[in-house]
Order: C-alpha cells, then sequence, then structure tokens
C-alpha cells in the first residue's frame, strides 16, 4: 500500500527544491504517487515519489543511463529518497489501450532491443545475486509442498523451472534490464509514439525480461507467437531465453507460496507451454 499522505508531504518539499508548480490531481499507483507538475521554464512534467526498496533503487540510476533513448526522460533525482522529476508522458493512453496484442508485442519488443543493448551500470542489483537467492529458498518452499497431492504438479513444475535455470545460471549477463517491462508500462509521448516507464533496474541477461509481456494479457492467447516475436526481435537465443523465462516464473512462484498462495494459474501455462506440456 502506497503511504499517500507520507508521499504527498514528500511532495512539498520537493515542489519548492525543484521549483516546480503542481496544476493536476495526484495519481496513486502500487508503490508510487506521481504529481502532474510544470517548472519555472513552463515545461510540463511530472514528479514522481515512492520509496526505495529493493525494486526501486537504481531507478534514476537506470533511466539516465538510458538517456531517453526508448525510456522516460530523467529531468532531476534524489537517490536518497527515490524521487524522480520526469517528462511529463500520456498517462491515459498506454501499450496496453492497442487492441491488437501482436502489434502492441511487437512495439515492446523493438522498445526492449534498445533498452537491453545498453550494458548496465556500475551499482545496480545482478541477475545472478537473483538466482542465488532464488536457490536458497527453493528448498523450504519445495518441502512446504510435499505430502500435498494437489501440490504436487505445482512442486513438479518449480523443479522443472530450477533445472532450466540451472542450465544458463553460469552466464547471469550484464544488459541493463527493465524487470517489469509489461503493456502498461509503456506510455504514449510526444518525443516518439511510445516511451517506456517504471524500471526496477537489474543487470542480467534479456532472456529475464520477456515473462511480463506474456503474462499481461495472457487471456488474450498467442503466447507461442508472442515469444517467438520477442526473442526474434530482441536477437535472442530462443533456448537460453525458455531458461531465463522458466527462472521469471520459478521467481514469482517461490513468493506466491511463501505467501501462503497457489501459483498463478495463467503463469503455470506459460510454463507449462515452454516446457512442452
Amino acid at each position: 500500500m502506497v503511504r499517500y499522505a507520507g508521499l504527498l508531504e514528500r511532495g512539498e518539499e520537493f515542489l519548492e527544491r525543484w521549483g516546480l508548480r503542481q496544476e493536476g490531481t495526484p495519481m496513486s499507483g502500487q508503490v508510487s504517487v506521481v504529481l502532474p507538475v510544470v517548472r519555472e521554464d513552463g515545461t510540463r512534467a511530472a514528479l514522481k515519489l515512492q520509496d526505495v526498496d529493493d525494486e526501486t533503487v537504481g531507478e534514476g540510476l537506470a533511466l539516465r543511463t538510458w538517456g531517453g533513448d526508448g525510456a522516460v526522460r530523467l529531468l532531476e533525482d534524489d537517490a536518497e529518497t527515490g524521487t524522480l522529476l520526469l517528462e511529463r508522458l500520456d498517462e491515459g493512453r498506454p501499450l496496453a489501450a492497442v487492441t491488437d496484442v501482436m502489434e502492441a508485442t511487437r512495439i515492446l519488443a523493438e522498445l526492449l532491443a534498445r533498452l537491453t543493448a545498453v550494458p548496465a551500470p556500475e551499482g545496480l542489483r545482478t541477475l545472478d545475486g537473483v538466482v542465488a537467492g532464488m536457490f536458497e529458498r527453493l528448498p523450504a518452499v519445495l518441502k512446504s509442498l510435499e505430502g500435498n497431492g494437489g501440490a504436487e504438479g505445482d512442486r513438479r513444475l518449480l523443479e522443472d523451472c530450477a533445472a532450466a535455470v540451472r542450465e544458463v545460471a553460469g552466464e547471469p549477463g550484464d544488459r541493463l534490464l527493465h524487470w517489469d517491462l509489461h503493456f502498461e508500462n509503456v506510455l504514449a509521448a510526444e518525443r516518439e509514439p511510445w516511451l517506456v516507464i517504471d524500471p526496477k533496474p537489474l543487470a542480467g541477461d534479456p532472456g529475464f525480461e520477456l515473462l511480463p509481456a506474456l503474462w499481461n494479457r495472457c487471456e488474450e492467447g498467442q503466447l507461442a507467437r508472442r515469444f517467438d516475436l520477442l526473442t526474434e526481435t530482441l536477437g535472442l537465443d530462443r533456448e537460453r531465453a525458455r531458461a531465463w523465462t522458466l527462472g521469471r516464473v520459478l521467481q514469482n512462484s517461490l513468493w506466491q507460496v511463501e505467501e501462503g498462495e497457489g501459483l498463478d494459474d495463467e503463469q503455470v501455462a506459460i510454463a507449462r507451454g515452454l516446457l512442452g506440456r
């Protein structure tokens, strides 16, 4: 839950510090509040307020590294608080509004190819660290599923995902990853037709980026075609991308089991498709 009041209070500080004037209603997301603002020179911008955690840390660094090439442009940032001043995009026109899911996937894939062409800067969390953490937690999660007949299929699925990740874990990659690039995190813009927002930056293999674009709008199907379009556009080895995508399913599934939830049906379907079941 966003600390709405606390973030708004912080916003008052940064409105004054960066010479901004608020010109609209605050927009609240899952972990942030965004204020539409105007700079002293008349430039329309967006003030993003959030707490720093494992996922948001380094967001300003990632945006600065991309330099507006395919992603929202960073105007100011305060790393200590995670506060960002960003160019204003059209929040009312996400890529999710493109009705043809294959066309939306093509647009996302082309943006993702640009982002992952960039080497990750020093100081970001790394995919090898993420993988090490998953394998540390995996035995306890598998044990919690033992003796539960209804969860036996889940247990086998997690074991198969883990086996796939072990095949590629020795080469975790060094590209700058967004980590959460789905159709709601791409907005229409003036500078380019579409720009990416809200990275959860990570250094690693681009194959670890694909699951969100398959999971989002999963009900619209064409998952094999979408996976192929993503891998072809990014120029990825299909088997490595398959293994890393199964790694993302494993990562999400570990969280779900640890929270006492069942596995997500759509992610299970994606994993089974990639495993050829």
